[in-house]
């Protein structure tokens, strides 16, 4: 099942646009484009549902290297 994660890898501000971009396969400069021009009209468009998102979305975990070693004694 596919879950929605903030990047740790491409983000700029808290990873919310490239997580996003992540979750439905597209370029993540189109998600930042998007909360850009929501901003635009006196902020709170864009701003109030990054922060929201920024607050709930949780980050991907990384993978450690014993994690990573597990994985693969269990195959």
């Amino acid at each position: 099942m596919k879950r929605l994660y903030r990047s740790q890898t491409d983000k700029k501000i808290g990873g919310v646009c490239a997580g996003l971009a992540e979750y439905i396969n597209i370029d993540p400069t189109i998600i930042r484009v998007i909360f850009v021009i929501l901003l635009l009209p006196g902020g709170f468009p864009g701003l109030i549902p990054y922060v929201l998102l920024w607050i709930i979305v949780p980050l991907k975990p990384a993978l450690d290297k014993s994690a990573a070693i597990d994985a693969d004694e269990v195959k």
